[in-house]
């Protein structure tokens, strides 16, 4: 419970000093309120996943992968997303697709072809199945309806300032979502302290812009939830 506590009081943090810099640049725009709100939905977040800090047991017990985690996550911020200050529709929870997004469809394609033949050229032979499930499917629903949904709902109203990337409404918010998502997979804590990995920083907060990319273009986080399973996928299978 120590560690992980400390390691998401770190990410706060960091990204708390970002959003104090956006406030400056964007003060005019700045909702402080929605910004607090966005770092306490983090640490409800974090609480979930972690199962209260590892407090509460996986399940099943069996199990090689954070099941229980990722559902209790999940369920939290689909309640979070029907409370009436959100919307399940406002938080791109939705079937729904805007219209003439033909480059979302190109974009969704590429991811495709990128991560299956990065999987296929770094082929080391197919997981198990118990991983290959978790990794087509708890890590997009569970992290977009978090990252591209709720959170990124919270952080556009704390920074309302947005601008249009190739037809879709990026803004400073939308971006810290991106920086906490590199840092989730990229910073550490253990007994040694606090570790900061660039490389899988870049990995995951890199291709994370895409995401956001999509979901601001789309309306929706279908499409980054398929993108997302299938980055996590593919590797899986070969």
């Amino acid at each position: 419970m120590h560690h992980e506590f400390i390691f998401s009081l770190g990410q706060i943090l960091i990204i708390a000093v970002f959003g104090l810099m956006g406030a400056v640049v964007f003060r005019r725009s700045f909702r402080p309120l929605w910004f607090v709100g966005a770092l306490s939905l983090y640490v409800l977040y974090n609480f979930l996943l972690t199962r209260a800090y590892f407090a509460i047991p996986n399940f099943p017990p069996e199990a090689d992968w954070n099941w229980l985690g990722k559902i209790m996550s999940l369920a939290g911020m689909m309640l979070v997303a029907l409370l009436p200050v959100f919307g399940l529709k406002r938080a791109g929870i939705t079937l729904h697709q805007n219209p003439h997004i033909w480059t979302a469809w190109l974009l969704l394609l590429l991811f495709f072809v990128f991560f299956f033949s990065f999987a296929v050229m770094g082929s080391d032979g197919r997981d198990d199945f118990e991983t290959i499930l978790f990794q087509w499917t708890m890590p997009g629903f569970d992290e977009e309806v978090f990252y591209r949904g709720v959170l990124l709902l919270a952080m556009n109203e704390a920074f309302r300032d947005r601008m249009m990337v190739l037809g879709a409404p990026i803004g400073y918010g939308g971006l810290l979502t991106c920086v906490l998502f590199g840092l989730a997979h990229g910073l550490s804590y253990g007994s040694d302290g606090f570790a900061f990995d660039w490389t899988f920083f870049a990995i995951t907060g890199g291709p994370s812009v895409l995401l956001l990319w999509l979901r601001e273009k789309t309306g929706s986080i279908v499409m980054p939830i398929i993108a997302h399973n299938v980055a996590n996928g593919a590797f899986t299978l070969f």
